[in-house]
């Protein structure tokens, strides 16, 4: 299995990738989604109940619905609140079960890392969902790669090297996750700047 990744600036981009991931016949249980919910799209009545225990997340991804029908809440520090479903997030939050609130996110850049995303696009991967993006990662057998990728392009992926080249500009070095999350009109400011580019 390899994993693909991509990062998207609006959730309906991503939402669309992980459409189109399972309607070419990924299964749901190796797609996942972590999104930015600074602006409260979601709350506990239309997410998975439990989810921000990690177990949640895992045991809802898998039901007829599809990967979106099992997204869950939790916080993550630096990044603030995000909706997330699949393996990637219930590894994550498992990786760290019991630990400090703060292992959450060296639990998402781990995961990524496990599961073979170079670190420093892993960093850039937290930055994105930091500012307001949303991360979607898929399993697949290596024969399937280079369609997934192709999925994952057809909607407005993020290019990593770029857009580490743009955080870098403003003296970005990696994800901190002392740092406060990105507010609704930060978020909003961020979108505007790459609509435009």
């Amino acid at each position: 299995m390899k994993t693909i990744t991509g990062l998207f600036d609006t959730y309906s981009d991503a939402e669309a990738a992980v459409y189109n991931l399972e309607r070419a016949g990924i299964p749901s249980d190796d797609i996942s989604i972590v999104s930015n919910n600074t602006d409260g799209r979601y709350d506990e009545s239309n997410a998975a109940e439990g989810a921000g225990t990690g177990a949640g997340i895992g045991a809802a991804v898998g039901g007829t619905g599809g990967l979106l029908a099992g997204l869950g809440l939790l916080a993550i520090p630096g990044v603030g609140p995000v909706v997330a479903a699949g393996w990637l997030a219930a590894t994550a939050v498992g990786a760290v079960a019991g630990a400090a609130v703060g292992g959450v996110t060296g639990g998402l850049i781990g995961a990524l890392t496990d599961s073979g995303v170079p670190e420093a696009d892993a960093h850039v991967y937290a930055e994105g969902v930091r500012r307001g993006g949303t991360l979607v990662t898929a399993r697949v057998d290596e024969g399937r790669y280079a369609e997934a990728d192709s999925i994952l392009k057809q909607t407005n992926l993020v290019d990593p090297s770029a857009r580490r080249q743009s955080y870098e500009q403003e003296g970005w070095t990696r994800f901190d996750p002392t740092l406060d999350p990105y507010a609704a009109a930060e978020i909003a400011e961020e979108r505007n700047r790459y609509r435009q580019a």
